[in-house]
């Protein structure tokens, strides 16, 4: 019997759920966002404020309260760039949203990230919106000038079609599949 024993277990030894919970703080900080399951990000989220209330003080006593928690760039980043963005903001510093399932095992799928970017993230989601819109419109021209070729085409091809039946040409038998019952 479990009682008030605290955290996770994940179907992890201690060992395992350490390491997993280092490699998914650690992706977190480097990429900013990590795609999970819905256990790990509720399991990570309190350490993951943690680490950010710990950056905040700055200087050597956070690098040294940070290493046992995440690899050494990671440090280096939530030190230098991830903190300052949380200095007036007292807690709170993740948000979880919910995707969709995987589809290998249809397991629930959350998207976890900090709840302030930094600059870079949001140039990089300006520049997808960006390319996105001139995708679209280059397609729109595309299919625009696809479809008066292919209705040119298609006129064509009915007139060519009614001069083969004409001549005397079988007609094409359909081919149906069959319904399962």
């Amino acid at each position: 019997m479990r009682k008030n024993v605290f955290g996770r277990q994940l179907k992890r030894d201690a060992n395992e759920r350490k390491a997993l919970f280092k490699n998914l703080l650690t992706s977190l900080v480097l990429e900013e966002r990590i795609t999970t399951t819905p256990a790990k990000a509720k399991a990570i989220k309190a350490a993951a404020d943690k680490l950010v209330t710990k950056a905040k003080k700055g200087g050597d006593v956070a690098f040294r309260a940070l290493a046992p928690d995440v690899r050494h760039i990671a440090v280096e980043k939530l030190i230098s760039q991830i903190a300052p963005r949380f200095v007036t903001r007292a807690g709170g510093y993740t948000r979880i949203i919910k995707v969709g399932r995987r589809v290998a095992d249809n397991a629930p799928q959350v998207i976890m990230e900090w709840v302030v970017k930094g600059e870079k993230a949001v140039a990089s989601m300006k520049a997808k919106k960006a390319a996105k819109k001139t995708k679209a419109t280059k397609t729109t021209d595309l299919a625009s000038t696809a479809a008066n070729t292919a209705g040119v085409a298609a006129v064509t091809a009915k007139t060519d079609k009614k001069s083969k039946a004409v001549k005397g040409s079988a007609p094409k038998q359909m081919v149906t599949r069959q319904k399962k019952g």
